[in-house]
């Protein structure tokens, strides 16, 4: 079964309510259950339990008049920070000063991520913040690598992020969702559980991304981000566990999110507004669990909602977009915008070709 249709029963799961697709799964019965456990296990002692927070980055950043723009981060360790050694240098503040200095306009953080969280501790996350900032403007969502790494039900926690998704834009507020990072590159883990780890966060996050768009949201694929990196600079991109990114890592995450948080709130910049897909860079529309597909295998591509001829949905569910907004990801071959659909039929395709110039908003009424 190919990701996009993994991803769309995934997501199709979440919706319903239903069970199935666990995430141990069958291939644990192929490989062994006790040796993956205890390949587990052997990560966990290298890894260590986290017992630190992140820095507290909430606060004003940047100067300037009028109302501050009012951003909250949800999310596990990697939206609080863990491993970073100062307030300034975690995702968060690093997007609110980039946000502030483009806008001229002061930014409000308030960040209520949770170490060790799971995607089932968003809601709580949400009303937390919204006890403090009753209408945000724009939401950042780093959520899933604890599902993984807990062998949460992929459906359920699908479920809980899009509920979160959902009364988020209910209440006007934008929202980006960095998808879950493939675990498949940190180096504690071993193989075969190496293998399993990074198709079951490969999968997440198509599934994540399917249920985002559907709620009028927009994700940014984290993928295997830092992989490249960690490999050859190890430690200078990951703090000391080996597991959570350091100063400079989380710098690179935020490089990669900090163009769609701008889209999403319309400010005007180099690749920080919508705009439509360009061949060039291999982007393109068609529906979102093929664009969710495409999207984990291209870290920092951008998929959110839109339009085609004016319709929100086609023959195969939501049209997406995706975009490669970061430059290092401009190839210099490009493929066709039409390779998001390779997997598709060949009428939908046809659809797709034509429509690139009809894109509409990107923020559909949810």
């Amino acid at each position: 079964m190919g990701r996009a249709r993994r991803a769309r029963k995934i997501a199709a799961s979440a919706a319903y309510g239903s069970g199935g697709l666990a995430a141990a799964g069958a291939a644990l019965g192929a490989i062994g259950y006790g040796l993956v456990k205890a390949e587990a296990a052997l990560a966990r002692h290298i890894i260590g339990d986290p017992t630190d927070d992140g820095p507290d980055d909430d606060g004003v950043y940047g100067a300037g008049p009028g109302e501050p723009i009012h951003f909250i981060v949800l999310g596990d360790s990697t939206a609080a920070g863990l491993g970073a050694d100062t307030p300034t240098q975690t995702v968060g503040a690093i997007i609110a000063t980039g946000v502030a200095a483009l806008m001229g306009r002061r930014v409000q953080l308030t960040n209520r991520a949770v170490v060790g969280a799971e995607s089932s501790d968003l809601e709580r996350q949400l009303a937390t913040a919204l006890e403090d900032v009753m209408r945000p403007d724009v939401a950042l969502i780093m959520v899933g690598a604890n599902d993984v790494t807990h062998r949460i039900e992929r459906s359920t926690a699908v479920r809980h992020l899009e509920t979160t998704v959902r009364r988020l834009r209910a209440l006007g507020v934008e929202v980006v969702v960095g998808t879950c990072p493939d675990l498949g590159t940190i180096e504690p883990i071993q193989q075969p559980l190496r293998s399993l780890i990074k198709r079951w966060s490969r999968d997440l996050a198509a599934a994540q991304t399917v249920a985002v768009v559907e709620a009028g949201g927009r994700t940014v694929s984290l993928g295997d981000l830092l992989g490249t990196e960690f490999a050859t600079m190890p430690q200078t991109m990951f703090s000391k566990d080996r597991f959570h990114p350091s100063a400079a890592g989380y710098a690179r995450a935020a490089a990669a999110l900090l163009p769609s948080v701008c889209a999403a709130l319309g400010v005007w910049g180099l690749d920080t507004r919508d705009r439509a897909p360009e061949t060039r860079r291999g982007e393109g529309i068609g529906p979102v669990a093929v664009a969710a597909g495409q999207a984990v295998r291209e870290p920092g591509a951008e998929v959110a909602p839109t339009e085609v001829g004016g319709q929100s949905r086609g023959p195969r569910g939501r049209w997406a977009v995706l975009l490669r907004r970061r430059p290092d990801t401009v190839p210099d071959q490009a493929e066709p915008a039409d390779a998001i659909l390779a997997s598709e039929s060949q009428s939908t395709t046809a659809s797709i070709s034509t429509s690139t110039s009809q894109r509409g908003s990107t923020s559909p009424a949810t």
